[in-house]
């Protein structure tokens, strides 16, 4: 008998996620129509998601670039190339993931995503894609999805690596979120030195790969900031 593949959903969760398989896919067919804010006539077209819809990992970066825009699917130009590299350096490819942006619109001059920008496109796109999904882990790639995601001010280089709990009010189950650097930022920086980004990611991917295989338990899982915190800034 052929050995199940170790990042393949258990029965109980791929029987949830097939479920919930019209509700996500008519969910991404309307959102490829959105025109609820100001990104939409820059663009050529709404960049939804790529993967495995019943994969247990989800990647959250910020929103699409050039070749995203072009193509129609998030993470396909240099850093996406670079992201799966890194998924393969663990014996993972996008089959095992499923792979969105906090905005699905590209942002003009590849610019951080507004507020107004970000609250619009969460609560129509991203938090019905989670709700759906019921990931077990989420990736957060760089700042503006991490910040959103955790309502936090902490920047990334302080809380990349770190596991965090993640639900929301409505769910009936429990995600691990961590932090990662967007592959993007990799890019500006080349250096492979210990301690360096890369070193660090290199660390971070295979801490997510031994977790989600069940070989370990997530260590250090951080707290919630207190409520009269998140908002502050954070630089680092």
């Amino acid at each position: 008998m052929t050995a199940p593949h170790p990042f393949s959903p258990d029965p109980a969760s791929a029987t949830l996620a097939l479920a919930d398989a019209a509700a996500l896919q008519a969910l991404e067919l309307r959102a490829k129509g959105c025109t609820a804010c100001k990104l939409r006539p820059g663009c050529t077209q709404v960049v939804v998601a790529d993967g495995n819809p019943q994969a247990r990992l989800v990647i959250i970066g910020e929103g699409p670039g050039g070749d995203e825009d072009r193509l129609g699917r998030p993470f396909v130009g240099r850093a996406g190339q670079l992201m799966d590299k890194i998924l393969a350096a663990v014996n993972l490819t996008r089959a095992d993931t499923y792979i969105t942006n906090i905005v699905k619109c590209r942002p003009p001059g590849n610019r951080a995503p507004e507020p107004d920008e970000t609250q619009i496109c969460t609560e129509l796109w991203l938090e019905p894609q989670l709700a759906l999904l019921r990931p077990q882990i989420i990736l957060s790639l760089g700042n503006t999805p991490t910040q959103y995601l955790l309502g936090t001010r902490q920047g990334i280089t302080r809380i990349r690596g770190s596991w965090h709990p993640f639900r929301r009010d409505t769910w009936t189950h429990d995600a691990l979120l961590m932090p990662m650097f967007h592959p993007a930022y990799l890019l500006r920086n080349e250096s492979r030195a210990a301690g360096g980004p890369k070193s660090l990611t290199w660390r971070d991917i295979r801490e997510v790969a031994a977790v989600l295989r069940g070989e370990k338990e997530p260590e250090g899982l951080v707290k919630p900031e207190p409520a009269d915190m998140v908002g502050q800034p954070g630089l680092f």
